[in-house]
């Protein structure tokens, strides 16, 4: 398969395996608790590395807007960088971008025509072509701009899935003028119908025959059509009274279609701005929000994010936004009860995703508010990127406690995200596999000493770890400490595979 090369692009790939695990610092919690809504200032390369052992293969949606690289310097970002540079920058970010999706998960990406292009071919090597979903246009103005010769009028919105076969998209609503279409004519006592075209192209030769309407017309299908049923199944439709010849009984046959049977339609991918919001409309919520001395520069206006929410993910399920801008995503995301992870490297992680979302949560009725019926409530938590777990010399931080430790661990050996809880025990999990995890580390058996909780010992083997195992469990063990003092004989026994800390953690 073809695929795009550009200077530098093998160290781009690599990128990601060089950056630290970080911790994440939490700042301030606004609004009701519990909840699973995280706001994280910091760059967003780390910032994603960091949530991996926390939330791989959990995400269903991810929506970026990422800088376009259209050569201009905007207040809030750089977006002015090399092609190259452009391309080496978005690379490891899509990458883990990708491992955090869910199976069915989809990613959103908005650009313009400047790298549109290049964005496919270079998401169509990470997320296989396989995977690619559609190029999704929206109409971003309401009319040109007469500055230009020819003013573009679009943005895409590049989809790709984590697995295609697993992906399923919501439906649309009918709306206002879709709705018109539907009458009752005769009276249906099924109510309302829509009627469409009942041939079909191509030439099927059991779906050729001649109909004869009430009146006694006849019918042909269309030259290069047939009809889109066999006989006999047409006339089982005609049998349902399901297939309308007009008020005369003369009229060519068309199918009946009932509006109450109809679950809505399908997404296509001409998305104008009178249903979806148009720049202007984002710039005055943004201003709406901030005043005009503190706007933002390329907002998306909220019914933008709502039609990508709406079709992507269902109420409780995560999106994720790593350039979030002025937080237009997560704001979106909290009043359609989705939880989300937003990540912004800017000082506007300060200045304007933090404000805007308090006020989201005090129950803002800008943007999608009304529409959506939203009071206000939720939650959140405002979070920093801290120190690497690793330590330069190799030691694990002092900050570090045993669930920060044990979710590296869980994801280290299994690529999966670790179990949601607080261990109270060594014994981490069962991973996928089948293996059993464990960790003496941080005082977790409340004995600390050289030759105790730290410390894989036959005693504690055989007294305290083993013991935690399901019945009947036969499966490999990996036990993650500071020393063993094991034989070899009971490792072999038990298939023990001991680990040492900090040595075998991989801090990168």
């Amino acid at each position: 398969m073809p695929v795009l090369h550009w200077l530098g692009k093998e160290a781009a790939v690599t990128a990601q395996e060089t950056i630290p695990f970080r911790l994440l610092d939490p700042l301030e919690t606004v609004g009701e608790t519990p909840h699973e809504n995280l706001l994280i200032h910091g760059d967003n390369l780390e910032a994603l590395k960091a949530l991996l052992p926390y939330y791989a293969g959990k995400v269903k949606c991810v929506f970026i807007d990422p800088p376009y690289n259209t050569k201009s310097a905007f207040t809030h970002y750089d977006d002015n960088l090399e092609h190259a540079q452009w391309l080496s920058t978005l690379i490891p970010r899509l990458q883990v971008l990708r491992d955090l999706l869910a199976v069915d998960g989809s990613i959103w990406v908005t650009i313009d025509d400047n790298e549109a292009h290049y964005l496919k071919v270079l998401m169509d090597d990470l997320f296989g072509r396989k995977n690619f979903v559609a190029n999704v246009i929206w109409q971003k103005r309401t009319s040109p701009d007469a500055r230009l010769q020819i003013s573009d009028a679009h943005e895409h919105i590049i989809v790709y899935s984590k697995s295609k076969e697993n992906i399923s998209f919501n439906k649309l609503a009918l709306n206002e003028k879709q709705l018109k279409n539907y009458k009752n004519p005769d009276n249906d006592p099924r109510g309302a119908w829509a009627s469409s075209d009942y041939s079909a192209q191509g030439f099927r030769p059991n779906q050729m025959y001649v109909i004869k309407t009430p009146a006694g017309v006849e019918y042909t299908p269309p030259s290069g059509n047939c009809w889109k049923n066999v006989e006999s199944a047409f006339l089982k439709q005609v049998e349902d009274n399901r297939i309308w010849f007009g008020k005369d009984g003369k009229g060519v046959p068309r199918r009946k279609t009932f509006l109450s049977e109809r679950e809505g339609i399908s997404a296509w991918t001409w998305w104008d701005n009178i249903e979806v919001g148009h720049s202007q409309e984002a710039k005055k919520e943004i201003n709406v929000l901030f005043g005009t001395d503190n706007t933002f520069d390329t907002p998306k206006p909220e019914r933008l994010i709502q039609r990508v929410l709406h079709l992507a993910t269902n109420e409780g399920d995560i999106v994720l936004d790593s350039f979030l801008g002025s937080a237009t995503t997560a704001a979106v995301a909290l009043k359609m009860k989705r939880r989300f992870i937003g990540i912004e490297l800017g000082n506007h992680a300060h200045t304007h995703c933090l404000p805007r979302l308090k006020k989201v949560v005090a129950g803002e009725q800008g943007g999608i508010s009304k529409t959506v019926g939203w009071q206000g409530g939720g939650g959140f938590t405002f979070y920093t990127l801290a120190e690497p777990l690793i330590e330069p010399d190799g030691g694990i931080h002092p900050k570090v406690r045993f669930n920060h430790l044990a979710s590296r661990l869980w994801y280290q050996e299994s690529k999966t995200h670790a179990p949601q809880c607080t261990w109270h025990t060594p014994l981490v999990g069962i991973t996928p596999e089948g293996m059993a995890l464990f960790l003496l580390y941080n005082g977790i058996l409340a004995d600390s000493r050289w030759d105790g909780g730290n410390v894989l010992q036959e005693a504690l083997w055989k007294e305290t770890l083993l013991p935690l195992l399901p019945e009947g469990f036969a499966g490999k063990v990996t036990v993650y400490g500071t020393h063993c003092q094991c034989t070899e004989d009971l490792l072999k026994q038990h298939q023990i595979t001991f680990k040492h800390t900090p040595y075998d953690v991989e801090g990168i």
